[in-house]
């Protein structure tokens, strides 16, 4: 059976459901619980991204650690499972390279580890990504991090629908409107001739995280309700739906499993105003 799979679109504390689809209200930049976008605020309903420890140069081996600390201010050790692990942790540089999504350890102080190593100097942005036990609700909070050495021109990031990763083809069909819903798809292809195995991962076919380029404002997307059946059709197709909240530049990363082995596929995108969107404005303004 296809994986076609329709998803909701995720931003943490700042979303409502709308006919499946999850529409993103006003997003704004900033350090704090009152004014950040989805995934900009260090703190969200008293949990705190807390104790952060990495390496402070590029090209140093090490670790990179940190807490989670609750309303009461002490530090968070029960988690719930969400898509089959306790935590997420997305790190980008502030240019939109450098992407990772892994999936630290904690021991039972509560600290979460992973090995780490910077790969260029620069502003990076880390978002912890979660289910409290004690709340039962999923947030995403984050901070900044600086890592000393020679910044790099941030390389040019045209918008593309097109990426290449391992030897795979990864294609996105649908533009990202404001608005109004839009259809996200991305066909996965090798040597011109679909995907017939396209695994599930972390409980999904896909895994997509959307940062806004300006602010790098957080969306976290899933596909819902297929995983269970383990193998695609020989399309090997993903769908999401999805809306963007402001007219803006999008990086997109599509995370994937075929053959054992998990990729990233990345992609840059315009979101623009939607004719639907256009008219609804028009409409409330008599």
């Amino acid at each position: 059976m296809r994986a076609n799979a329709r998803i909701g679109l995720i931003a943490a504390g700042a979303a409502v459901v709308v006919a499946g689809a999850v529409l993103i209200t006003h997003l704004a930049t900033g350090d704090d619980e009152t004014d950040a976008g989805p995934g900009l605020a260090q703190s969200q309903d008293g949990f705190t991204f807390d104790s952060i420890s990495a390496p402070e140069e590029v090209n140093v081996s090490g670790e990179l650690s940190f807490t989670i600390s609750g309303p009461d201010g002490s530090v968070v050790t029960e988690f719930e499972e969400s898509h089959e692990k306790d935590l997420h942790l997305i790190a980008v540089h502030a240019t939109g390279e450098e992407f990772r999504h892994v999936h630290p350890d904690m021991d039972a102080h509560g600290v979460w580890s992973v090995p780490w190593q910077w790969d260029q100097a620069g502003t990076y942005r880390l978002y912890a990504d979660f289910v409290a036990a004690e709340s039962g609700e999923g947030l995403t909070i984050s901070r900044t991090f600086e890592v000393a050495g020679d910044v790099k021109d941030a390389s040019e990031r045209s918008p593309s629908n097109q990426a290449t990763v391992g030897g795979l083809d990864i294609t996105l069909s649908g533009d990202l409107g404001v608005g109004s819903d839009s259809m996200l798809t991305f066909d996965i292809s090798r040597d011109g001739e679909p995907v017939a195995e396209l695994e599930p991962y972390l409980g999904a076919y896909g895994h997509l995280v959307v940062l806004r380029e300006s602010d790098l404002a957080y969306l976290h997307v899933h596909p819902m309700g297929e995983s269970e059946q383990g193998v695609t059709s020989p399309d090997a197709r993903v769908e999401f739906h999805a809306q963007a909240p402001t007219v803006d530049t999008y990086f997109l990363y599509l995370d994937f499993q075929v053959d054992g082995e998990v990729y990233t596929a990345e992609f840059t995108v315009e979101a623009e105003e939607t004719i639907e969107a256009d008219q609804e404005e028009d409409h409330s303004g008599h």
